[in-house]
């Protein structure tokens, strides 16, 4: 059984996770250039956490020096047979200031960017914002300000008017409940604010306009026709068994706000797919929910062409006496280097949920797992823990796929051993290992895996891998 023939078969990144050169050709800096260097954010909202909490004081200055080495990352790349590339752009890169004046030599690195990869027959599909929200712009209030909405189309805008004639597929912005809850909400990310509900509503709020300005302008400024939407975390639920009343439970969780903070599903893709705020989320943060003003939720409501979602685990849940109920896992539960669940039915039930819900194609952004893995004496990187794990999980898409859920890719995360945000370089998420010391790039077993599983459009995955070496 293999995937639909025009299925994407992709590999992701981030820029401040691999790029490096952080003040390389004038890149201005972003709010973790400040987490990382230890430096208290001046004249921005009150920052409770000036010291970072980088794993080994760890920073992203050099990263895997992507910057330097894209076209032997590219290479790599077309050797794995990957059809497509997700990254992100950073902004401070293009706008060292996020807005005014243009650095010229950080929209070449994504103009020779975009073409080794169209040259290796390699789609592009382009982020414009992964969480690297520049330093200046952070310090004339960042999210919180309501101009932060001009100011991301003006960001998009430069980069639309350079790459639009040959980046045909676009997402807005990466993991929103990402980067407002852990950033700006429960301070472990940065730039490491603890916001009151109301203000971290307000922020996701100018977020999600952004996003809706970011449509607006892709549509306009790109020649040509143009795929567009977004990344959020899809967090998900799945039954604890395989019946109804488990089902419906599981699928209710998704739909809902459990808790009083915005790490959810709803409270983001409600409002940009039906045009407003679920109605639980409004009841539940009462006075704190923000209060559109005229055209707002219009602008955010901008039509997308599909959703993609980042997927890495799911929950088990139940009904119990009419309501649903998380299950507890077992002590022997699986886990990732991470110390994330292995939860493989979440592809299976994660696009379902989106699917049905908004009725929108949809794209798996992200996927993937940290494994301790290194280079063996014969020289060369054996992780059989992330085939194992990559193979479950697509078992799952494929059945997602035959069950009729509109499924149009999969970009595994990630295609390099990166920098892992507060985790700095002691996850490694990727394909390839790279040596922080050396900046050696080998490609793991479980690329050459993913591309027999690509060049097959996914018959192999019903195979065992382990009766053969890679």
């Amino acid at each position: 059984m293999t995937f639909p023939n025009n299925f994407v078969w992709g590999a992701a990144s981030s820029a401040y996770q691999i790029e490096g050169a952080w003040n390389t050709d004038g890149r201005g800096e972003s709010v973790w250039d400040t987490m990382c260097h230890a430096r208290p954010s001046v004249g921005g909202p009150v920052n409770k956490f000036p010291q970072p909490a980088i794993w080994n004081g760890h920073t992203g200055d050099v990263a895997c020096d992507h910057y330097h080495r894209s076209s032997e990352d590219v290479a790599i790349m077309k050797s794995i047979g990957l059809k497509a590339y997700r990254f992100s752009i950073s902004w401070s890169r293009v706008l060292p200031d996020g807005i005014g004046s243009i650095n010229t030599k950080g929209l070449d690195f994504y103009d020779r960017l975009v073409n080794e990869l169209l040259a290796a027959g390699i789609t592009p599909y382009t982020t414009l914002f992964h969480w690297d929200y520049p330093e200046t712009l952070f310090r004339k209030g960042g999210w919180l300000n309501r101009d932060s909405v001009q100011w991301f189309a003006e960001f998009a805008q430069v980069v639309a008017d350079r790459l639009g004639d040959r980046v045909k597929h676009w997402m807005t912005l990466n993991e929103p409940q990402v980067f407002l809850q852990f950033g700006h909400g429960d301070g472990h990310n940065a730039p490491r604010l603890r916001l009151g509900t109301r203000e971290l509503l307000l922020a996701c709020h100018h977020a999600l306009m952004s996003h809706g300005r970011g449509v607006q302008v892709l549509r306009a400024r790109c020649k040509g026709p143009q795929q567009v939407g977004y990344a959020p975390v899809c967090v998900t639920k799945y039954p604890f068994t395989d019946s109804k009343e488990d089902q419906a439970a599981a699928m209710q969780v998704m739909a809902s706000l459990e808790d009083h903070n915005i790490w959810c599903n709803t409270w983001y893709n409600d409002a940009i797919f039906f045009g407003r705020y679920p109605e639980d989320g409004l009841r539940r943060f009462g006075a704190d929910a923000p209060k559109p003003a005229a055209g707002d939720m219009e602008l955010i409501s901008q039509k997308c062409d599909f959703i993609g979602v980042n997927i890495y685990e799911g929950a088990p849940v139940r009904m119990r006496d009419g309501k649903p109920e998380l299950v507890t896992r077992e002590p022997t539960h699986p886990l990732t280097a991470y110390r994330w669940p292995v939860e493989p039915k979440s592809l299976y039930w994660g696009p379902k949920f989106i699917h049905e819900r908004y009725k929108i194609p949809v794209y798996i952004t992200e996927n993937g797992l940290s494994c301790v893995d290194w280079v063996s004496m014969d020289g060369r990187v054996h992780d059989p823990q992330r085939i194992d794990f990559t193979r479950r999980y697509l078992l799952e898409l494929r059945r997602a796929v035959t069950d009729g859920v509109d499924l149009r890719g999969y970009f595994h995360w990630s295609i390099l051993d990166n920098f892992e945000w507060n985790e700095g370089y002691k996850e490694r998420f990727g394909l390839v290992h790279v040596d922080f010391t050396t900046l050696k790039r080998t490609v793991k077993d479980s690329a050459r895996w993913y591309g027999n599983v690509i060049s097959t459009n996914g018959k192999s995955l019903d195979e065992d891998p382990f009766t053969r070496a890679w």
